[in-house]
């Protein structure tokens, strides 16, 4: 039950939906459970949440232009900005407020899904086993 309260925080904590996946993930680990498998199971949750925002964004463009939300001007701008910076800006996936629409940016301008997983992933993994370390320093 502990690793699936962490997933389920972990997901929604990922979406637009606030959560503190950080300390559900503290707290178990100072109830002693395994290390490896709590930054596992976090990372995964955080990241198939990161997927949802994107799945969102994906599907959702149409939705948000009818409704006056996005304009084809911001969304040709919000393109030439991610070019840029390339997908490598979803490496502040992991970061509040900017991470989780910046995942949904992702989506509405048709990111590459492959890469998009393989630096949410990396994102995701590195920001908890910052946390684990962390603890386990203490």
């Amino acid at each position: 039950m502990v690793y699936l309260s962490l997933f389920f925080v972990s997901f929604v904590s990922a979406t637009l939906f606030p959560m503190g996946s950080e300390a559900v993930l503290l707290y178990d680990l100072s109830m002693g459970h395994s290390v490896l498998l709590l930054w596992f199971v976090a990372t995964v949750g955080n990241t198939l949440g990161s997927l949802l925002n994107y799945w969102l964004g994906l599907k959702g463009e149409g939705f948000l232009e009818k409704r006056g939300y996005l304009s084809k001007e911001k969304m040709q701008k919000a393109h030439s900005r991610f070019e840029k910076w390339g997908g490598w800006i979803l490496l502040l996936s992991w970061m509040p407020v900017i991470g989780d629409p910046l995942t949904f940016i992702a989506g509405v301008l048709r990111y590459d899904l492959k890469r998009f997983i393989m630096i949410v992933v990396l994102a995701k993994g590195v920001r908890y086993a910052v946390v684990v370390g962390g603890y386990l320093m203490m």
